[in-house]
């Protein structure tokens, strides 16, 4: 079965076994074996788990239920997070050694500009499109009009907490200057250590573009090394990869397990208006820019990004996916190893085209919830506050809520309203990380093509197959011959 099947039945496995749990698990169910507090009853260690175990205090039943719940939670959360921390483990090798190799072999800083001014103009075009779209529809729609007060009420009190860290963690936020000054490491060895992906792209290209300047005698033994550190990297992706489907599995079920019904039933307006506008960027948007500026069919490119946009959704982070999203590039869609490693690198970490039509649409819904007006000038200005403040932003899950907090601050739209769109905050993360990591490949198709460096799409559709075919026919013969002798 292909990679992408499994990962998709992870994926739909653990919405329903994450929904099957919240609708399960409510408060009467715990009020039932005696438990007045879950979150303290599940988290209990030493003396306090003991007793929770044995019954002290609760229902008898309670011993086994919470046996059960922690080790289902223990043995998601540690698939999960091994998951996670192999890709972390592997994003800033790729980077560093596959855009070394890339920028040394071009041999030409005139074609590296001209890659790197393509790709940022059509990154923060596409960029300013998807808030455009998400305005729309927001004006539209209208998710905010008619929300009730008692409603609001509650749900800024139940978020007042977690809404104000958001919001302290913006106000520290650095201005563009700092931004664009630290974008150039002061010291490579750290930038390499705190996975600070802009500074680690920026020493990549320097060293590359000095190794093109170097005789080629003498910077060949590098480039070598780097390619080939790029090709083991690529390989530990695919043992990576062969755990995807069950951690996809892992990384859903919390989410939804946690999700409250009342709350998103409340917001599904607001969920929906954000949703269709992603839908529209994917589906719409990005096919027609393929259109016109490729020969990528639209089927051959869904196809190629598939596991990448799957990894997305579940791990709500375009930067841990970055080395799945370089590999179906690459291996899958037929780009260069020098335009992806500098295109989808610099993407995963300047490129928030889901995220900026979230907050378009957050906004909207906010200044509509408050009854505020917001006329062409405040909406234009949200426009250019969204696009520049995505550059530079860490490509971590709930990064979106803090650069919603500098869009409202732009136009006067009250920050306590964040507190409201809170508890669905990570279910449409993680729809728009996918939209994110779909702009990233469709970018670096654009450019590759553009660039001639972009293979044909039925060859690289016919080695693919080939080579799976190859690997279906000696895991066969392993398997037979494991038989045999055993």
């Amino acid at each position: 079965m292909a990679l992408h099947w499994k990962i998709l039945i992870g994926l739909v496995l653990g919405i329903v076994v994450g929904i099957g749990i919240n609708l399960f698990w409510t408060e009467s169910t715990w009020e039932a074996i005696g438990v007045q507090e879950p979150a303290t009853f599940l988290s209990a260690t030493g003396p306090e788990r003991v007793a929770t175990e044995t019954g002290d205090g609760v229902n008898a039943a309670a011993g086994f239920v919470a046996k059960s719940a922690r080790f289902i939670r223990n043995a998601n959360d540690f698939v999960g997070d091994l998951f996670m921390r192999l890709l972390r483990f592997i994003a800033v090798p790729i980077v560093l050694f596959s855009l070394i190799a890339g920028v040394a072999s071009l041999n030409d800083t005139a074609k590296l500009g001209r890659i790197g001014g393509k790709t940022i103009g059509i990154y923060l075009t596409t960029t300013a499109l998807a808030i455009t779209v998400g305005l729309l529809l927001a004006n539209i729609i209208g998710p905010g009009r008619g929300f009730r007060e008692d409603v609001r009420t509650t749900l800024v009190e139940s978020q007042a907490a977690s809404a104000g860290e958001k919001i302290a963690r913006a106000e520290t936020r650095p201005t563009p200057w700092e931004v664009m000054l630290d974008i150039v490491p002061e010291n490579p060895f750290a930038a390499l250590a705190e996975t600070q992906m802009l500074q680690v792209v920026c020493a990549s290209l320097l060293v590359g573009v000095g190794l093109t300047l170097l005789p080629r005698e003498k910077a060949s033994p590098v480039v070598v090394l780097c390619e080939s550190m790029t090709e083991v990297i690529i390989k530990i992706v695919h043992i990576v990869l062969a755990l995807a489907p069950y951690a996809v599995f892992a990384l859903i079920v919390p989410v939804l397990s946690d999700l409250g019904m009342e709350v998103l039933l409340n917001l599904l307006k607001y969920c929906v208006t954000v949703v269709l506008g992603l839908a529209i960027m994917i589906f719409i948007v990005y096919p027609t820019i393929l259109r016109i500026f490729t020969r990528v069919p639209y089927r051959h490119f869904f196809w190629a990004i598939s596991p990448a946009q799957l990894l997305a959704f579940s791990s709500s982070s375009s930067g841990a996916t970055l080395p799945v999203t370089m590999e179906c590039c690459e291996e899958r869609l037929g780009a260069h190893d020098e335009v992806g490693s500098f295109v989808l690198p610099l993407g995963a970490t300047i490129n928030m085209d889901g995220t900026a039509l979230y907050q378009g649409v957050a906004a909207v819904f906010i200044a509509q919830m408050y009854g505020l007006g917001l006329d062409v000038s405040d909406q234009l200005t949200i426009v250019l506050t969204a696009t520049l403040a995505s550059i530079g932003t860490a490509a971590v899950p709930g990064v979106g809520i803090i650069m919603l907090v500098i869009v409202l601050q732009s136009v006067n739209i009250p920050l306590e309203g964040i507190a409201v769109i809170l508890g669905v905050d990570r279910i449409l993360d993680m729809c728009r990380t996918m939209c994110n990591v779909t702009g990233d490949c469709m970018v670096c198709a654009v450019v590759a093509d553009t660039e001639n460096a972009l293979e044909d799409p039925e060859k690289v559709r016919a080695r693919y197959e080939e080579a799976q075919k190859r690997l279906d026919e000696y895991t066969r013969e392993q398997e037979e011959f494991e038989k045999a002798a055993g």
